[in-house]
Order: structure tokens, then C-alpha cells, then sequence
């Protein structure tokens, strides 16, 4: 017998399939109403002059039919690229439209289980939002914490306010910049007025079907079983559009695990790597430090500023490149830190990213180098603060390696 919860959201996902589908009611007033209420924002008024003529173009040149009726939007970290899929009848298959590069990842691999975890969801959402005043140009809400989420994340502290966004800043969201932006939301406000009130947006770790990106996601999960078979379940869906074109029916049983309807049998199978000799674990600079204030009036400030920390950032991963586990090219090392009062950063841990010792150990014991930080201000006086921080190392396309044969 099927459980409750599980019956209901199979019905929530059949309902939302049909409400997406455009009324033969639908008059001329109804389908410009929502178009015409974004354009008294100055913003997606300005996109619809500059960009709608050029978006007929491109769909023309594809040999698709303007505007798209329908549109799904799949999202992939590790591989910082969104896809736009669209089409004009619910029978048809999805025709791909265009890949927009995400421009910057905050946290990295595995799903967002808690406010302020700098993590960007993973999973199955729609849009629930359009914001035509946005701090970062325009953008598009996520229905996060879906009902998954809820069940999975921190009862009390799930976090919120998931969007695609413009800009090349992000403290958990997916920006396109802003000229990506502009296209998307005139996609995804043509779709609604055709009746699309559902826009499918899915965000997987990696694409399952490219080797590097399967070779990091590997090793990552090595010794994580859970995000394993987590992100087993994203492959699902995956799999299922990649063969079908078409999206399939998920669901959400009573644990908070997807359930993909007609999901392939054949599972790629997880590359294990060839275990390297112990090495002999390095020693870190700890501190007992009592207080850990969560607010404070003022952050640490790394000499020199925002500017020069981020110049920091990318010196250290091109220098720790050599350093990458055999098969990886590309990790998103976050770590945690603390500037401790006097401005000395320790306590240093790895919290995802990498569970490789070697380059633990080297990432480490090169961020304690890093010069006296200014302190944390609390109430006028210096205090110790918690930060986290991803470093992204990766080979640079010039020197990437071929791969060798039997991988």
C-alpha cells in the first residue's frame, strides 16, 4: 500500500502538469495581462525593447516556433551551465533553445540542508516568483524548501530565497549575469502568459554524462553514501529526459526521497580509485575558542580589502592545482574558518568539497599562512568570527591532461 504522503504529491505532480497546459479559453487580454503588468517595471521593460526582437531571431534560426508555450530550465554545478528547453504542445519533445554559463557557484556538490550552508539546492523546484526590482537586475524564485526539503533539511532552519538572478555574485543562488537574465525572464514571463504557471527548474550536481564531471563527483562521494544515494535519484530524472525529451513524473515518498516513475533500470556504475599509500597527517594550529558571537557590527576584513582577498582565492587554487586527486580537474573546496579576535585566522576544516588528505592538508596549511586579518567589531570591541569560504581549483583547459586509456 502506497503511503499517504506519497499518493498525495503523485496527485500534486499530475495536477501541476495539467494546470501547466495553456486553456483553448485563454483570451488575447488574459495572455498580455501578465506580459504587460512586468513591462510597467522599467527593467523587464527595458529587456523586452532590447531583447524580444533577438529572441524571435534565435528561435527562428533553430527552427523553433515563437514564443514557447512551455519552457524547462535544468541547472548543473559542477559544470556551471544552465540549459533552456522548450516547446508548444505538452506532446512534443523538448527541443533544447541555449546553455547559459552560471558565473559563479557558492558552497558545492550536495543538496542545501540549512540556512546560511552557502549551498545551492539540489533537486526538482519550479517558479514561484518573478522580481522586477531585484538587487541583482532581475530575478526568478524557487519554490525552496519543497516538500523533499522540508522532510530533509533543518526542521527550523531550512533556509529560503533560492533565485536565478543577474550579476556574477551569489551566496547560494544561480547567477547568469545579467545579460542571461534578460532572456530568461522574457522566456519564462512569455511562458506563464501562455499558461505555463508551473516552469520546471531542476538543478543536478553534474552532468551524469560527462566523464570529468563524473570522475569528481565520484570521488567526492567515495565515502558519503548518502549523497550517493541522493544524488542517484537526481540521475533518474536525468536519465529520463535525456532518452524521452519529456519530463517525467516525480514523486516524494514519506522519508523525503524522490521517487522518479519510470526511471531506467541500468545505473552507470561508481568508479573506484585505486587507494594511494597512508600519509602522514599534518598538525594544525587550533585554538579553544569559547565565543562565537553569530552577529556582529562588523566582519573581518582581509588586508586590502574584498578585491585583494578574491585575487588571494584564485592564487591559492591555481597553486593547489598539482595537488588534485589523479582524474579531477575541477573541485569547489569549501572551508570553514576563524578570525579569532587578534586577527589570526585558525581552526581551519574542510566541510566539503574534497576528502582527499593530501589536499586537505596542503589547502590548510597554506590558508594559515594568510596575513592578520582585521578582527570582528562587537559592541566597539574585537571578537572571534566564524567564516566560510570555496576555493575553486582547477585545471586550466591549456594544461588538462588526456585521459588515459581504462578510465
Amino acid at each position: 500500500m502506497k503511503s499517504p504522503l506519497l499518493s498525495i504529491t503523485l496527485m500534486i505532480c499530475l495536477a501541476g502538469q495539467l494546470q501547466a497546459q495553456p486553456s483553448a479559453q485563454t483570451s488575447a487580454a488574459s495572455f498580455a495581462s501578465f506580459i504587460e503588468y512586468q513591462k510597467t517595471f522599467a527593467r523587464p521593460d527595458e529587456s523586452f525593447r532590447r531583447k524580444e526582437d533577438t529572441l524571435q531571431k534565435q528561435f527562428a534560426a533553430k527552427g523553433l516556433k515563437w514564443p514557447a508555450n512551455y519552457i524547462y530550465i535544468r541547472s548543473f554545478k559542477y559544470d556551471s551551465q544552465m540549459e533552456v528547453w522548450v516547446k508548444n504542445d505538452l506532446s512534443e519533445q523538448f527541443r533544447l533553445f541555449k546553455t547559459y554559463k552560471v558565473c559563479v557557484l557558492a558552497g558545492t556538490l550536495g543538496p542545501k540542508r540549512l540556512e546560511g550552508d552557502y549551498q545551492v539546492p539540489e533537486g526538482f523546484y519550479y517558479i514561484n516568483e518573478f522580481n522586477p526590482r531585484s538587487n541583482y537586475y532581475l530575478s526568478l524564485g524557487l519554490n525552496y524548501p519543497n516538500l523533499s526539503d522540508q522532510l530533509l533539511s533543518d526542521s527550523l532552519r531550512p533556509g529560503g530565497g533560492i533565485y536565478i538572478h543577474g550579476s556574477c555574485v551569489s551566496v547560494g543562488c544561480i547567477p547568469i549575469t545579467d545579460d542571461g537574465i534578460e532572456e530568461l525572464y522574457i522566456l519564462a514571463t512569455m511562458a506563464k502568459s501562455q499558461g505555463q504557471d508551473y516552469i520546471p527548474v531542476h538543478i543536478f550536481p553534474i552532468r551524469y554524462n560527462v566523464a570529468k564531471s563524473l570522475n569528481y563527483f565520484n570521488n567526492l562521494a567515495k565515502d558519503d553514501p548518502s549523497l550517493k544515494k541522493f544524488a542517484a535519484k537526481l540521475e533518474d530524472a536525468f536519465d529520463y529526459f535525456d532518452k524521452f525529451k519529456q519530463l517525467p513524473i516525480i514523486m516524494i515518498d514519506d522519508k523525503g526521497d524522490y521517487i522518479v516513475n519510470g526511471a531506467a533500470a541500468a545505473k552507470r556504475p561508481i568508479e573506484e580509485e585505486k587507494e594511494r599509500p597512508k600519509r602522514i597527517p599534518v598538525q594544525h594550529i587550533a585554538r579553544n575558542i569559547i565565543s562565537l558571537p553569530e552577529s556582529v557590527h562588523e566582519w573581518p576584513k582581509f588586508p586590502g580589502g574584498g578585491e585583494a582577498f578574491m585575487k588571494y582565492l584564485t592564487d591559492l587554487g591555481t597553486q593547489l592545482v598539482e595537488y588534485l586527486p589523479r582524474g579531477v580537474r575541477k573541485a569547489y573546496v569549501q572551508v570553514e574558518f576563524i578570525i579569532d579576535k587578534d586577527g589570526v585566522p585558525v581552526n581551519f576544516k574542510v566541510l566539503r568539497g574534497s576528502t582527499d588528505d593530501d589536499l586537505i592538508d596542503e589547502l590548510i596549511s597554506k590558508m594559515e599562512k594568510m596575513p592578520v586579518w582585521g578582527p570582528a567589531i562587537l559592541n566597539d570591541k574585537p571578537v572571534a568570527k566564524k567564516m566560510v569560504q570555496t576555493i575553486t581549483i582547477e585545471i586550466p583547459e591549456a594544461q588538462a591532461p588526456s585521459v588515459a586509456a581504462g578510465q
